[in-house]
């Protein structure tokens, strides 16, 4: 066991983690940040991001994580990656935070988890995993130069994602279950006037096919109940997120999907801990809302250092 008590403990590296991290730290507080990886979350497999203010030709999402972490380094934040936290226990007006490895102490704890792509359930998803099924156009859309590939979802994650995707490939077959994309009409825009992609809305993919390698995909047309066979080298997907909150099962309170319930100052029903960016119970995940999130998270989490005596 770690033997050190830390003001505030936060786990994950993402935009809302590394902002309450640089809001702790400057208020000379003893800050530690866990992150399961390496820090960034889910922007820094982005190519591109264009609504973040600061930025007027937009941003490569590694970059700007890594001047957030730099910037929470520069004011003294200890952080450590590839620790999972497994569980957070509250024990005698501390924080016990577990990971498979250690044990640390907090004063309080700041979740700010995220969330992970959410998988298909398809036949061939699972068998084609690293061998043409992907879940990031920014890691892996190099080796697809040339290719035709099909993109899973027209949100604004599908559209941005097959954006980076067409630097390299021949084609993109953008699948949408709904009659419609959900996306920002920029992007719409952009990505329908570009020959090299073809939209196929109302649709639904019934299995991804091959021998060792992604080879097609079948999909079926929802309205006229008819399938099709179309020959792709990979299959990128993104319809949508699950909640990384399980280690607080018990502790805060999930809504249906598993997203974390907070007061309007981030807090769950335990004093202490407080929740943030996309792993809270809410409408909208983007970065400046986690930004937000976590700068409401740490004024909250400096008032209550001060009514604790810290």
């Amino acid at each position: 066991m770690n033997n050190s008590v830390y003001d505030v403990i936060i786990i994950g590296g993402g935009p809302a983690g590394l902002t309450a991290a640089i809001y702790t730290s400057r208020e000379m507080f003893k800050v530690l940040l866990l992150d399961k990886e390496i820090c960034g979350g889910l922007p820094a497999g982005t190519d591109l991001i264009e609504n973040y203010p600061g930025f007027s030709e937009g941003t490569n999402g590694i970059e700007l994580m890594s001047k957030f972490k730099k910037q929470a380094q520069r004011f003294g934040t200890e952080i450590v990656e590839f620790k999972e936290v497994k569980k957070v226990e509250p024990v005698e007006g501390k924080m016990k935070v577990y990971t498979e490895e250690e044990t640390y102490l907090g004063l309080t704890v700041i979740v700010a988890s995220g969330s992970i792509p959410k998988k298909l359930g398809v036949p061939g998803e699972e068998k084609f995993k690293g061998r043409g099924v992907s879940y990031c156009a920014t890691c892996d859309g190099p080796l697809y130069k040339d290719k035709d590939v099909a993109v899973i979802g027209c949100g604004n994650s599908g559209l941005q994602e097959g954006e980076a995707l067409l630097k390299y490939v021949k084609s993109i077959t953008f699948i949408e279950f709904l009659p419609f994309i959900n996306a920002e009409r920029i992007l719409q825009e952009r990505l329908r006037k570009n020959s090299k992609t073809n939209f196929l809305l109302n649709h639904r993919l019934i299995s991804i096919n091959g021998e060792d390698n992604v080879g097609s995909i079948t999909v079926e047309d929802r309205q006229a109940g008819e399938e099709k066979e179309i020959k792709v080298s990979g299959v990128f997907v993104y319809v949508g997120f699950l909640p990384n909150s399980e280690f607080l099962e018990g502790i805060a309170e999930l809504d249906s999907l598993g997203y974390i319930k907070t007061d309007e100052d981030m807090q769950i029903k335990v004093p202490g801990i407080y929740a943030v960016g996309d792993v809270r119970s809410k409408k909208v995940r983007q970065i400046g809302v986690a930004c937000g999130e976590a700068t409401i998270a740490a004024i909250a989490v400096r008032d209550y250092l001060k009514t604790i005596g810290a």
